[in-house]
C-alpha cells in the first residue's frame, strides 16, 4: 500500500470543476463504470452534521452560535463569515482539512484494486498537495455565465452570491492548466456528456498509468 492507502498500480483520479460545472455528475458516470468515488464536500457536510466529528472544535473557535438548533453546522452562516474573513477560513480549513484527509484515505483503502475518483472541489486551490496524489486531473469546465445559470436554478442563490463563489474558486484557466483531460460540459445532451465520459473511462482504464 502506498502512502494513501491505496494499492499500487491503482488508477487514481482526481476531479474538479467550478460551482455548476457538473463535476458530480461526471462523478456518478464515473461510479456507473466501476470507480470508487470519495467525494470529499460530502465528508465535510458529514463531519459538520450532528454529532459529526468537526462540531466540538468549530463550535470552540467560532461560537456555539455557529450550530443550529439541531446540532449541526449553520452552513449558510459560515459560508457568509469565511467568505469575508480569511483569518476564519483558515481556522476552519486548519479544523476540517485533517479530518477530511483522514476519512478519504480511510474510503480510498477500502476501494482495493478498483479505480479511485478524488471528487475535490477546491483541487486546484490547495496546490500541489492533490496533484502530488493522484495519477490523473480532470476538470470539468463550463462557461461562467452557464455556471451562473445553474446554481442559480438548482439552489435559489442570487446571482451576486453565485458570482461571489465563483470569484472565491481558481480560474477556468487556472484549472485548464492543471488539467491531464478536460470535459467541457455546456451546450452538450446528457447523452453526449456520458459518451464523453465513457470515452475518457476506456481511454485511462486500457492505457498504463
Amino acid at each position: 500500500m502506498d502512502a494513501a492507502g491505496l494499492n499500487r498500480g491503482t488508477l487514481r483520479v482526481g476531479l474538479t470543476g467550478g460551482i455548476g460545472s457538473g463535476k458530480s455528475t461526471v462523478a456518478k458516470l464515473l461510479a456507473t463504470h466501476g470507480a470508487v468515488v470519495v467525494d470529499t464536500d460530502l465528508i465535510a457536510r458529514q463531519l459538520t452534521l450532528p454529532d459529526g466529528a468537526a462540531i466540538r472544535a468549530i463550535a470552540k473557535a467560532f461560537g456555539a452560535d455557529l450550530i443550529a438548533a439541531d446540532g449541526a453546522l449553520d452552513r449558510a452562516r459560515m459560508r457568509e463569515i469565511v467568505f469575508t474573513d480569511p483569518l476564519k477560513k483558515r481556522q476552519l480549513e486548519a479544523i476540517l482539512h485533517p479530518l477530511i484527509g483522514t476519512e478519504t484515505d480511510a474510503q480510498a483503502g477500502a476501494a482495493g484494486a478498483a479505480t479511485v475518483v478524488f471528487d475535490v472541489p477546491l483541487l486546484v486551490e490547495s496546490g500541489g498537495r492533490w496533484r502530488a496524489k493522484v495519477d490523473k486531473v480532470l476538470v470539468v469546465d463550463c462557461r461562467e455565465a452557464t455556471q451562473i445559470e445553474r446554481v442559480v436554478a438548482r439552489s435559489g442563490w442570487t446571482v451576486e452570491a453565485a458570482q461571489a463563489v465563483i470569484t472565491q474558486q481558481a480560474s477556468r484557466a487556472q484549472r485548464r492548466a492543471c488539467a491531464d483531460a478536460v470535459i467541457f460540459n455546456d451546450g452538450i445532451t446528457p447523452e453526449q456528456l456520458a459518451a464523453q465520459v465513457r470515452a475518457l473511462w476506456q481511454h485511462w482504464t486500457r492505457a498504463p498509468h
